[in-house]
């Protein structure tokens, strides 16, 4: 791998800073903290006043002198200060003792494909002000193909979606290093905008994504849109009255169509910059689907439809780059080795 696994072993803590959730892993004992990226904070004073999940609740539901926030914004950490003091709280005194009793502690951090220095070095100064002696950073494209057990390793393609809050990442993959890569921004946010917008111009109906993920409405069973209306319950944009509507499902599918479209394009430009050998690997392997909107409704059956190859979802796509670090500074992946050969 490009990265350097010797170093990474000697890493203690992998950290998964997502905008939408942060994930600690500690070595040799698994995930200790899986929590919303959202704190409160008191105005006036600049107190704290809660992190995760007790800060999400209070989202579009606080008074004017509290202030729900989000330091983390595709990936990258954009309020240095609040993540650090989030990430404090999210830890509790277990990990901080652990790294008071060691001077030298080391810890590793997924970084998004293609980030800039100043995003590199906000990630690092973040873990660092926590008691890090050395951050090692990680691309989260390898993090989480190793996550989802793909052999990343082999010279072989893998093929890898990770689908975030804020943006979507797309790589092919082969001996431990990224062969062409692409970034779309597009995630979760801007679906659920897409769905929050048809209701609101169709049916006269808001509902606040922070209050209930409007797509897990049109859910029905495991897989795919409902048939027929749905019930969805909101505020009335003119009376600002609740008010009950029915939902077509079916044009529900249209209504998030044109930002999956963008991840389609994302994965055919991927693809044109492969060899063909890679990409023949792939009528065979398939496409795994990674990250916490990797279970967006229509996805998997626009790129499998978009590609004709086979489309997987991973068995946790949410904690699937978290759990690949953590793997990989447990030591439990081993690279290639390509000796130079004698003359």
């Amino acid at each position: 791998m490009t990265i350097s696994l010797a170093q990474l072993r000697r890493c203690s803590v992998a950290v998964d800073i997502g905008a939408s959730r942060t994930r600690v892993y500690l070595k040799n004992q698994g995930l200790i903290v899986d929590e919303p990226t959202v704190a409160a904070v008191n105005v006036r004073t600049g107190a704290l006043l809660a992190v995760g999940s007790d800060a999400a609740v209070m989202d579009g539901r606080t008074p004017e002198y509290i202030r729900v926030v989000r330091p983390v914004a595709n990936g990258t950490v954009v309020d240095i200060d609040m993540a650090q003091r989030l990430l404090r709280h999210l830890v509790g005194n277990k990990l901080r003792r652990t790294w008071r009793r060691r001077p030298t502690m080391r810890a590793a951090v997924c970084q998004p494909f293609g980030s800039e220095p100043l995003a590199q070095r906000a990630a690092v100064e973040t873990l660092s002000g926590l008691g890090a002696r050395r951050v090692e950073l990680v691309d989260t494209l390898v993090a989480a193909a190793v996550g989802c057990g793909l052999p990343v390793e082999q010279p072989e393609a893998t093929m890898i979606v990770v689908c975030g809050a804020g943006t979507t990442q797309i790589a092919v993959l082969s001996l431990g290093s990224i062969v062409a890569a692409e970034t779309v921004a597009v995630g979760g946010n801007a679906i659920d905008h897409a769905v929050i917008q048809h209701l609101r111009q169709h049916h006269e109906v808001h509902l606040a994504s922070r209050a209930v993920r409007p797509l897990h409405l049109m859910l029905a069973g495991a897989g795919g849109l409902a048939s027929g209306p749905t019930e969805v319950h909101g505020r009335d944009v003119v009376s600002g009255t609740t008010r009950c509507v029915q939902v077509d499902t079916e044009r529900v599918r249209h209504a998030i169509a044109t930002p999956l479209t963008a991840i389609l394009d994302g994965i055919g430009a991927v693809l044109r910059r492969c060899p063909p050998d890679l990409v023949a690997d792939l009528g065979e392997r398939g496409i795994m689907l990674a990250g916490g909107s990797a279970l967006i409704p229509g996805l998997e059956s626009m790129i499998r439809e978009a590609t004709t190859v086979p489309v997987h979802i991973a068995d946790r796509p949410d904690t699937c780059a978290v759990q690949g670090l953590g793997a990989m500074i447990e030591g439990k992946v081993e690279p290639m080795h390509l000796d130079p050969m004698a003359p």
